[in-house]
């Protein structure tokens, strides 16, 4: 029987320690094959590996049914999970092990919910720091860290964590960049994350774009694609940003720092066109 070379995990190794086996290696572990009738037990606690044709119908349906209704997350974290392999996500694992905050956060492994992060000490912090303005916007949208899917079509147990750190900092992408949750809002940011991540999902998920209004459409083309693709191109890698320890820091110099200009504030704009078509619309009637 042939030995299975597996790469080795060195996250105190000053340099990526997947330079020590060739990416092939790497790779392998996401190109097992099994059948239905004889799968592998699961790599980690609520693991569920995927045959090849399983895999790509759960990207298929995953991506169909989530463009009929883009506000089902659940479906939008499977179209993630089945996409992400063989290559981006260990992709991504490769930036961020090639940068010492990124192999620290995959040595520490920290998560962020309502347990790890209380949302009452976020608020006391001072406003325009990083804490209290991602606060503000969860309380401002009515959403919560605690919504996010947990991981469990990805074989590999670190790139697993991955996708589920990604997931879970989705919100502080938000806070920072300022666009709310709305369809028109999160294609803008998936097209951001797409450009700063390559996960395939973030670049499939702004097909949603053919759902949105005639004007939301033009805006997306003008305004917040075109800042999207700058940004996110030219921004330091968000992966390999640990959260927890800017939460005192100011926002505007995290941005600064990672080279994030804010786009054009969308709720405003929103507001102000209705409150423009009202006014046309009294003054004709």
């Amino acid at each position: 029987m042939a030995t299975i070379l597996r790469p080795v995990s060195c996250l105190k190794c000053p340099q990526p320690a997947r330079q020590l086996w060739p990416r092939a290696a790497s790779l392998s572990l996401g190109s097992r094959r099994f059948s239905v009738l004889s799968r592998p037990p699961p790599n980690y606690e609520g693991h569920v590996p995927l045959t090849v044709v399983e895999r790509a119908a759960l990207a298929a349906g995953s991506a169909l049914m989530s463009l009929l209704n883009p506000r089902r997350a659940d479906l939008i974290a499977a179209l993630g999970e089945a996409t992400a392999t063989p290559y981006f996500i260990y992709r991504l694992r490769d930036v961020m092990l090639s940068d010492p905050t990124g192999r620290r956060i995959l040595r520490d492994r920290p998560r962020i919910t309502s347990a790890t992060l209380s949302l009452e000490r976020l608020r006391a912090f001072p406003p325009g720091s990083v804490g209290y303005e991602y606060a503000r916007w969860l309380d401002r949208e009515g959403v919560s860290p605690d919504t996010r899917d947990v991981v469990k079509y990805i074989d590999d147990e670190e790139c697993a964590y991955i996708m589920q750190r990604y997931r879970e900092c989705h919100d502080f992408y938000h806070a920072l960049t300022g666009l709310p949750v709305m369809v028109e809002g999160e294609i803008a940011l998936k097209a951001f994350e797409f450009a700063n991540t390559l996960l395939p999902m973030t670049g499939l998920s702004m097909f949603a774009v053919i759902r949105l209004k005639p004007d939301e459409r033009g805006r997306f083309w003008s305004t917040y694609l075109p800042w999207a693709l700058e940004n996110g191109l030219r921004a330091k890698e968000v992966i390999n940003v640990y959260w927890e320890e800017e939460l005192g820091r100011d926002v505007e110099d995290l941005r600064s720092e990672l080279g994030i200009e804010k786009p054009v504030d969308l709720r405003a704009t929103r507001k102000m066109i209705r409150a423009r078509r009202k006014a046309e619309r009294e003054r004709t009637s």
